[in-house]
């Protein structure tokens, strides 16, 4: 036996580690698409806190021209700082309308090293452009500056500036921890569950493997759990196990039938060792003789036909053999096989053929078809009785060769194609091989038609060589 040099892979960690590497991808691209939107998400909220942060700051200034007040949008800041989850807070710079910073308090560094509560001016390019949120480079420093006009007594007196690194906006360590976290516990659970399923799908197709190793070693003998609420499976499992019934079958059968043809060949041959012996050693003489010589030669015939049966049967099995299909008027040719079938018959028998009124015509060996009905005919033949009928029915469909025998019991009616199979009734009434039936199925087959056994009961049996539907 040769085998594959390739190294071969249990179908659980096949499949179970492509899954893994499968979900292991698709959760870095949710990961990636995941992180940029809680990053877009997270700089779209606090610039809006930070916008909201810089109108209330100018209505507070605009009541109040305490300085005292800075204290208090210094904690504002921060207390907005820490729910937002932001290391540094913004800074908050209150300016006239030319930029000139005016809250004086602590001194912090500014955003990026960018301008601090002391350094006296915020970038003119805020005030330039319209954008109420802005981003702008300050000592190469990406930092949002968002403003809001400051207005005392209905007029314009300056502007509320709040600024803050972009990536301190940006920065969402936590959330990117909580979705890592996240989604490493699904992928886990993912690779269990699919674990946990394949091994409980893997089981019955294991079992089914190790039963079909058995049987390539002749172990027919298994024992198959079929309770699977999975419908594949529990069709994989029964299956096998009907084929293996099946094959147990077949296997008892094979061992009766080969004892069977055994004794079928060696019974004329028997017959003609002791008939040929008798006239040699002059045991008989004058008629007594001849008649011994005419049995010899009967035997003889007999044993000829076991072998032409073996002979034909293994040629239409080798495809040894030639089909010459012709258009043939099906009405003329079933009657003409018929009548001569009926002629050559030792004993009266009644043959009706029936045919439709219009003429059928089809493609195929009249020859070929004349073996199979002609077999047909003399299994019938052998089934009735002297008072018993045989009919031949051609139809569309094809050609019913119907007898009013005793019919074929049901237990064996599933066998009746089988090589060298023979009913126990026929064992008894008719030597032979057992070959009939499975060569004229082959034969059927050969002419794009089948042979079935139609129906069969105490009434009677029909077979149906049936035409092909595309043909």
């Amino acid at each position: 036996m040769f085998t594959k040099s390739n190294k071969q892979t249990s179908l659980l960690r096949y499949w179970t580690t492509r899954y893994l590497f499968t979900l292991i991808a698709g959760l870095a691209l949710l990961a990636a698409g995941s992180m940029w939107w809680i990053k877009q998400t997270t700089l779209e909220n606090r610039l809006n806190l930070m916008e909201y942060l810089a109108v209330e700051t100018a209505d507070r200034v605009a009541q109040s021209n305490n300085n005292d007040d800075f204290d208090r949008f210094d904690r504002r800041l921060e207390e907005r700082a820490k729910i937002l989850q932001m290391e540094n807070q913004p800074q908050l710079y209150i300016t006239d309308l030319d930029g000139n910073v005016l809250n004086i308090g602590p001194s912090h560094r500014g955003p990026g090293g960018g301008p601090g509560r002391n350094s006296g001016q915020v970038p003119q390019e805020v005030f330039e452009r319209e954008d109420t949120v802005q981003e702008i480079a300050v000592n190469g420093v990406d930092v949002y500056a968002v403003k809001s006009p400051l207005s005392l007594d209905d007029r314009q007196s300056g502007w509320v500036v709040v600024m803050q690194s972009k990536a301190d906006l940006t920065n969402v360590d936590q959330e990117y921890r909580l979705l890592i976290i996240l989604l490493i516990g699904l992928g886990l659970l993912g690779w269990l569950v699919i674990y946990l399923l394949s091994k409980k799908i893997l089981k019955p197709i294991q079992d089914v493997a190790q039963a079909a190793a058995r049987v390539r070693e002749g172990d027919y003998d298994i024992t198959l759990d079929t309770e699977h609420n999975e419908l594949e499976i529990y069709q994989l499992v029964t299956s096998f196990k009907e084929m293996t019934n099946r094959l147990i079958q077949l296997e008892q059968m094979r061992a009766e039938l080969l004892a069977g043809v055994t004794h079928d060949l060696k019974t004329p041959v028997t017959s003609i060792s002791g008939l040929v012996q008798a006239v040699r050693d002059g045991v008989v003489t004058g008629d007594e003789r001849q008649e011994f010589l005419d049995i010899t030669l009967k035997e003889i015939q007999r044993l000829q036909t076991m072998i032409a049966d073996l002979l034909d049967f293994n040629s239409l099995a080798a495809g040894a053999f030639t089909i010459r299909t012709e258009n043939c008027n099906m009405n003329k040719l079933v009657q003409e096989i018929g009548r001569q079938w009926q002629v050559t018959q030792n004993e009266p028998v009644n043959l009706n053929v029936i045919t439709p009124n219009h003429t059928i015509d089809k493609m195929t060996d009249p020859l070929r078809l004349q073996q199979i009905m002609i077999n047909l005919l003399n299994n019938s033949f052998q089934a009735i009785d002297k008072n018993g009928s045989i009919s031949i029915i051609l139809s569309d469909e094809g050609v019913d060769i119907k007898d009013t025998g005793s019919g074929i019991p049901e237990a064996e009616q599933a066998y009746v194609f089988e090589r060298f199979f023979r009913g126990e009734k026929k064992k008894l009434k008719v030597r032979g091989l057992g070959l009939g039936l499975p060569f004229s199925k082959m034969l059927a087959r050969a002419l794009e038609a089948d042979l079935i056994l139609k129906e069969s009961s105490s009434k009677g049996t029909t077979f149906s060589i049936v035409w092909d539907k595309e043909k």
